[in-house]
This record gives C-alpha cells, structure tokens and sequence, in this order.
C-alpha cells in the first residue's frame, strides 16, 4: 500500500518505470522483501478495498460549504474503443466539455478548504446528478455545483436531506436572485478544478486502474 500510493507522489508517469527504476534502485532498505515488477502487480490486487478504505478514513470533515463536480476520465483514444479490451464492459462513452471520451467519470465532493469529503466512480455516459445525492448523504448545508448539476428534482431531494444545492444558470434562462456571499462561493468551484487535474495529471489515477484490472484480467485467462 505504501509503494501504491508514493507512486502517486511521485511524479513518475509509468508504475513500472517507477518500481523498477525508483522503488529497486533506490528503497531496498525500506522494502528488503521485493519481488518482481510482474509479482507486484499481481499482489496490488489483494490491497484495492484496502486501499479503498483508507481513502475513506482520510476524507476530510463537513463544514457546511461544499462543492461538487465530476471529471472524466478517458482510459484510450476514441480510435482505439474498438480495440480496447482492458474496461470492456465497465467503462463507457461519455461527453464532457473537450468533447467525447470513452472511460469513466469520477465524481468529487470538498469542503472549503479542499478536502475530499465522497468520492465515486462511474461509467463515461452517466448522468453526473444521479449519484450526489448518495455522495452527500452524511453532509449538511450548502453544495455548490456548475450547471450541470441544475435540477429541480435533485433540489427538492437534496432539500430534504437538509442540504441546498446551488449551481449557476443557464444562458436561455431567467436571472434569479443568489445572495452575495452564495455568488462569491460558487466562484471558488476552481478549487475542485484544480484538484481534479493534479488527480488527473500529477498522481495518474488513469494509469494505475490500468495496471490493476489488466493483470486482474490476464491471471483469470491463465486460470
């Protein structure tokens, strides 16, 4: 778990260029039991929930103002989805702002001082509303979130959960009035921007999805 998450750290582009050049060449001492790039792989299958879990245990605390927002997540080029076997079946096309992609969405919630608080995973083409009501069961307030998430139903559910969701408007659509404070903190959604590309970008949350499933997928054809 501590070599999964240092590679994330690390700035390495590749896991196997970060265990065989960085993690063999320079943390022997720390890790003297080190198998192979291949066995390696193949025991990062045994600490995914455990991963999960502790990603859980370090999302942050509500302080009533949160934000949410989904990013996607492409896993190859439209091209190649044809081709593409490694998310057969769990990844799908979706549409963002860049355009179509074909992969997954991940879905975010922080706080104000950017933390995480929910965290989940989608297919490409799902809708980003349907699981924020989930994602904020335990939370309190107010969510901010961009237009894509305006929704009268999402509204009255989230209401009822004692959560106000604010978003801004569309361009065919009549002003309302927002109060002053409300118009500041939704501008402030670029701190969850930003999060999302360092996920995106810096800790390769693509890269390591990849090299989970596609050695889930082979050892299962050995067997």
């Amino acid at each position: 778990m501590t070599i999964v998450i240092h590679f994330h750290q690390s700035g390495y582009r590749d896991f196997k260029d970060y265990y065989t050049k960085h993690v063999h060449a320079h943390l022997r001492s720390e890790f003297p039991q080190l198998g192979s790039y291949s066995r390696f792989v193949t025991l990062m299958q045994r600490v995914v929930l455990l991963l999960l879990a502790y990603a859980q245990a370090r999302c942050g605390t509500c302080t009533g103002i949160s934000f949410v927002d989904s990013t996607a997540l492409r896993v190859c080029t439209n091209r190649r989805i044809n081709r593409h076997r490694v998310f057969a079946g769990l990844a799908a096309r979706g549409q963002c702002s860049l355009g179509w992609f074909y992969g997954f969405r991940l879905h975010l919630v922080i706080n104000d001082y950017g933390e995480i608080l929910a965290f989940t995973l989608t297919p490409g083409n799902a809708d980003d509303r349907k699981p924020v009501p989930k994602l904020v069961k335990v939370l309190f307030g107010k969510l901010f979130g961009d237009k894509g998430y305006l929704s009268q139903p999402l509204f009255k559910t989230l209401l009822e959960q004692g959560i106000q969701l604010i978003t801004g408007i569309k361009a065919n659509m009549k002003n309302r009035l927002m109060l002053m404070s409300d118009k500041l903190l939704l501008r402030k959604r670029y701190i969850i921007e930003t999060i999302n590309d360092q996920l995106k970008n810096q800790s390769q949350v693509v890269a390591l999805l990849h090299v989970i499933l596609w050695n889930h997928q082979h050892d299962e054809g050995h067997e």
